[in-house]
């Protein structure tokens, strides 16, 4: 059975305009070597290239109202939060979910990611509000498979390194034996990605393996059990962040979800970038 190491690298937190390339160039440096696999969260891509709304300044329209006060509370807080196995913490949340600011960010999930994904409990098509400030959200990267090849291009001319890029989104991918399926839209060849709410549901229930969904690699070509695998041993080493949830985030910090500020974020760990090395 192959083994594997995996190194958590810190940087400082990307704001829109970072040069990502730049950083992990530097971030590297001395670190990584022949064969490995480079893991960059989507997020922190998403978040360096702009790829970010601020809900604040959207009208909702009545169907997002309706998620928000209907189906968020009382479908998700009382049916299917109990179905998927929720914790009590997160049925009293969601029981509570905000009307106003809630429909706001359905409207953004309705717009940009569908019905079915707005169905969804959270990070909606791969819109995800974590580890941001204010109201912004982050977008799904729509060119992973480029920005891989611009990393994996990147640490090779800069650093002189043969890795292997991977991408990937926290966004969970299910597996039942070896098919592997996920509610996130465009994973990678191999991961099954249809329904929004119907795949989420299915894993949830009925408990199978859960693990972070690889998006696009550059460098050599993996089977999705493999990536998979890299991607969870990744995520474990990462942790999440400021927070795997908007609600973690402002607890965190002692404010509402809405006040959580970029200084703040900057003054927790970031660690876009680990490092895995069969070992």
């Amino acid at each position: 059975m192959t083994k594997y190491l995996a190194l958590a690298i810190t940087t400082k937190y990307w704001r829109p305009g970072t040069e990502y390339l730049k950083e992990i160039e530097q971030a590297l440096q001395g670190k990584v070597d022949n064969g490995d696999f480079v893991v960059v969260s989507e997020k922190a891509l998403s978040t360096a290239l702009g790829c970010i709304v601020d809900e604040s300044g959207f009208e909702y329209g009545g169907n997002a109202k309706l998620i928000a006060r209907v189906w968020m509370r009382l479908k998700w807080g009382y049916c299917f939060g109990f179905l998927c196995h929720f914790g009590r913490r997160l049925l009293r949340r969601v029981r509570e979910y905000p009307v106003e600011n809630g429909s706001r960010h359905k409207q953004v999930a309705l717009q940009y990611a569908g019905l079915l994904q707005a169905l969804m409990f959270g990070s909606e098509g791969g819109i995800d509000g974590s580890n941001l400030p204010f109201s912004y959200v982050s977008l799904p990267l729509k060119n992973a498979e480029a920005l891989a090849g611009k990393i994996y291009g990147r640490i090779r001319c800069g650093l002189g390194k043969e890795t292997t890029v991977v991408i990937v989104d926290t966004d969970k991918t299910y597996s039942f034996r070896n098919f592997h399926f996920t509610p996130r839209p465009k994973p990678m060849r191999g991961i099954h990605s249809k329904g929004g709410i119907i795949p989420y549901l299915a894993g949830r229930m009925l408990k199978l393996r859960k693990r972070p969904t690889p998006l696009a690699m550059s460098g050599c070509c993996l089977q999705a059990e493999e990536a998979l695998k890299i991607a969870n041993i990744a995520d474990r080493a990462r942790g999440p962040g400021s927070g795997a949830t908007v609600w973690d985030m402002a607890a965190r910090f002692k404010v509402a979800t809405t006040l959580v500020t970029w200084e703040m974020l900057e003054r927790v760990k970031h660690k876009p970038i680990v490092i895995v090395r069969r070992v």
